[in-house]
């Protein structure tokens, strides 16, 4: 493994970001793993860390960003940080009645650069949601930008969609768990309890 993924797993490790369980993940799949980002961030110099790596392969592409903007609430904090190291504008999209949106005055304007970042992408239903947002509002997606990437691909989003073809995918570390369909999964079968990241407290790996 690259020094640059040993360098965050050791991160992901300190701060207990990797757990294990029976996890309920946003995209509705379940899993006998899951990574905690949060955790990371709780602790500020592991999540500057963190931040400047992603942004260092951002810069090292040549990537011109004008705006970066991530999915509450994974995305805040690291849109805000990788905001910060890239010289950009760091906004968030938020749900309301379900519907991802941007609120509390933020906008995009017609023709700005814009990076999506989240902490965790596994399916990138939540990716896709600020994807539309942005388009809404004209601007133009150069890219795409998470800590962890459990999908499971090199880069979901131009495999998923053809329209993003080309369009740069960064991201430190690559898990590979195993996910399952509710209906289908094994820890359900077992009885293990179920818990959605965050609902009550998790013991780290």
């Amino acid at each position: 493994m690259e020094m640059i993924n040993e360098k965050v797993l050791e991160i992901l490790r300190k701060t207990g970001a990797l757990l294990d369980g029976h996890f309920i993940l946003s995209s509705g799949l379940h899993s006998p793993n899951y990574v905690q980002c949060a955790k990371v961030f709780e602790y500020p110099k592991y999540g500057e860390q963190i931040v400047e790596l992603i942004a260092r392969k951002i810069l090292d592409a040549g990537v011109d960003v004008d705006v970066v903007v991530g999915p509450a609430l994974g995305g805040i904090i690291v849109a805000y940080e990788v905001g910060k190291k890239l010289n950009a504008r760091a906004i968030f999209a938020e749900r309301e009645d379900n519907v991802m949106k941007l609120r509390r005055g933020f906008e995009i304007h017609k023709g700005e650069k814009v990076l999506i970042v989240e902490d965790v992408v596994t399916t990138g239903k939540s990716t896709f949601e600020v994807v539309e947002v942005v388009e809404s509002y004209g601007g133009q997606i150069v890219g795409f930008a998470s800590v962890i990437n459990r999908s499971g691909k090199e880069n979901p989003f131009e495999e998923i969609n053809q329209k993003f073809k080309g369009k740069p995918y960064f991201y430190l570390v690559k898990f590979d768990f195993p996910t399952y369909n509710p209906e289908d999964c094994p820890l359900c079968k077992s009885g293990i309890p179920a818990v959605k990241p965050g609902s009550r407290k998790m013991n780290a790996k």
